[in-house]
């Protein structure tokens, strides 16, 4: 017993190596890899596959093979080449006699892999001469009754029909989200293979199927070169990026049109995607834009796929301004964002999650085309710095492009590209300008009544100190609503309220109003600046909720209508905030975020 069901999972595990070896020879043939590439390959049980063949195929794209057929793998290539030619042939039509038309879309196929040569044990054509028109063979099949010279090929077993009409059947994703129709995917496939048949006599790769697709006739090699010679703002990116058209690679990294590996300094383009040149320029001055603005690196406390794709909204918005190359279907764009940048568009996405987590970006839906670290299946140390690279990259190439007169730079995109030559503003000095809008610098005046000391070379001559009006600071204050909850670090406690006293006293601010928030709030009134930072005693430990805390300083009756609130928190917290058009900002930790857009200001304290 043992012994038989052990012969039986080995000749399961044969069958499945022999149909995996099938289907990834295919898959690097160019004529059937775009076709292949967006169908559903269905090899298990339950599902409609012919109980004596091999394969079926659906007019929504599904291939239902066999799943206990033991086959050789050219057999296997063979039979999924078969069931793509009827998607690519357009052999769903509907007719009177479907048998009839079944076989005589089977013959046309089968004369046509015979043709091609696809696998020496393909059937000879010999058989089929007459088979090159399916109207015609299906008119002489209903006029003359079923020859024995045109049965046998089919894919399902011997007359049994391979082609499956049921409408019902829904189609898999990434055939729904297609643009290109089943024979336009056929048709890059022929313009593919015509490439790849020059390529092999230029010398270019050893064969016409090996998956070398990075030949200098191709789309998007010639896009490439034309960066490099003719587009000075993006030239030197494209140059030092290594170009990856592999429809194998594509495919297991779930690529359906490209994506870019910043670090690696690697770009991937389907050629299962049959973009043409004008759209390559599009796609790959979309990628190394990602690289050379460092969005990989960006997004921080967001959420990695909603901000690339708030990414691909601002850079396709640029590029479409630009008019450079053709933006391809796939790209998101939208007309609404325009002018925003991606942090802005990011705010305004994850107010509907619903929406924007179905989109697809150029890699696929639910998948970033910034592909993260992790993702990354190679690692090279060559030890340089990424960001001095993309920044001396995209400054020199701006000097270029703009003394050469290349073409028109959105305003966004030349901000974006000057920003990165400048290192961030600290928080401290962010939160001192703040300041500074907040409170204006009150005038001072001279005053004997109050003698300032005097010097010791002239003792007896008394003078004036400078006074501030004391009417004037009446009123000048502000709140601070401070998240005393156990996930607060001391560290940072210690540094923003510092930086809070240090910047009351500069701007005489004689005192602020301070409530202390975890599960509830703690008035601790009106305090000096002094106070704030060396003699606060933090109070409860719970959860967070800043919102009773907001609310008792906006009721409160000796707190100004019009003082500004500062909220000190580490962004854990469990309410929306209200504040009733208050100026207000927030101090958290670099690389946190709050769950709510916020309307003020956000300075983020680094370590």
């Amino acid at each position: 017993m043992a012994k038989g069901r052990q012969k039986a999972n080995e000749q399961g595990d044969l069958a499945l190596k022999n149909f995996q070896l099938g289907y990834a020879a295919l898959l690097r043939h160019p004529i059937f890899a775009p076709l292949l590439d967006r169908a559903s390959v269905v090899r298990r049980e339950g599902m409609p596959f012919p109980a004596g063949g091999l394969a079926k195929v659906s007019r929504s794209g599904r291939i239902y093979c066999h799943p206990k057929t033991r086959a050789e793998p050219g057999v296997w290539m063979r039979t999924l080449a078969h069931c793509l030619l009827h998607l690519g042939m357009e052999h769903f039509i509907e007719k009177e006699n479907p048998v009839f038309w079944n076989i005589a879309c089977d013959c046309v196929a089968e004369k046509f892999l015979a043709d091609l040569k696809l696998d020496p044990s393909c059937r000879e054509a010999a058989r089929l001469t007459g088979a090159g028109d399916e109207e015609k063979l299906y008119r002489r099949l209903r006029a003359e009754g079923m020859n024995p010279e045109y049965s046998g090929f089919g894919t399902a077993g011997d007359n049994v029909p391979d082609m499956i009409f049921d409408v019902s059947s829904t189609p898999p994703v990434h055939a729904r989200r297609q643009i290109r129709t089943w024979p336009a995917l056929f048709a890059a496939g022929l313009n593919l293979a015509v490439q790849s048949a020059v390529s092999v006599a230029a010398g270019y790769q050893e064969t016409l199927d090996s998956g070398e697709w990075r030949s200098p006739k191709s789309a998007a090699a010639r896009a490439k070169m034309w960066f490099i010679s003719s587009y000075p703002l993006l030239g030197a990116i494209a140059a030092d990026f290594r170009l990856i058209e592999d429809p194998i690679i594509c495919q297991r990294m779930e690529i359906s049109v490209a994506a870019v590996a910043c670090g690696l300094r690697e770009i991937y383009l389907n050629p299962a995607a049959a973009l043409s040149e004008e759209e390559c320029r599009f796609v790959m001055a979309h990628e190394f834009l990602h690289a050379a603005l460092r969005h990989d690196v960006r997004h921080e406390w967001r959420d990695p796929y909603l901000w690339n794709v708030a990414c691909d909204y601002v850079v396709n918005g640029w590029l479409s301004e630009m008019g450079l190359g053709e933006r391809p279907a796939q790209a998101l764009y939208d007309e609404q964002f325009k002018g925003l940048s991606a942090e802005a568009v990011y705010e305004r996405i994850v107010t509907d999650l619903r929406l924007y987590r179905k989109l697809a970006t150029l890699r696929g839906v639910g998948l970033g085309d910034i592909l993260p670290e992790e993702a990354d299946w190679r690692k090279q140390g060559d030890g340089v710095d990424l960001d001095a690279f993309y920044r001396r990259a995209l400054s020199q190439g701006l000097e270029y492009h703009q003394d050469a007169g290349r073409g028109y730079l959105p305003e966004g995109l030349v901000e974006e590209i000057r920003a990165l030559s400048h290192p961030p503003i600290p928080w401290d000095v962010e939160l001192a300008r703040w300041f500074d809008e907040m409170f204006e610098p009150l005038e001072k005046t001279r005053s004997y009544a109050r003698a300032s000391r005097r010097q010791s070379a002239t003792p007896d001559i008394p003078r004036p100190s400078w006074v501030v009006n004391q009417a004037a600071l009446d009123g000048r204050t502000f709140g601070v609503v401070l998240d005393t909850s156990g996930s607060m670090e001391r560290g940072l406690l210690a540094a923003v309220l510092g930086a809070v006293a240090s910047y009351s006293a500069a701007r005489d601010v004689p005192g602020a109003r301070v409530v202390f928030c975890d599960a509830e709030a703690y008035d601790q009134g009106y305090m000096k600046p002094e106070d704030i930072a060396g003699t606060v005693k933090v109070k409860g430990r719970g959860g967070t909720v800043l919102q009773p805390g907001i609310d008792l300083l906006e009721r409160a009756e000796d707190f100004p209508r019009d003082a500004p609130i500062l909220i000190i928190t580490d962004g854990y917290c469990e309410d929306r905030l209200t504040l009733r058009g208050r100026e207000h900002a927030f101090l958290i930790p670099a690389g946190a975020g709050l769950p709510f857009v916020p309307k003020g200001k956000v300075f983020r304290v680094e370590g």
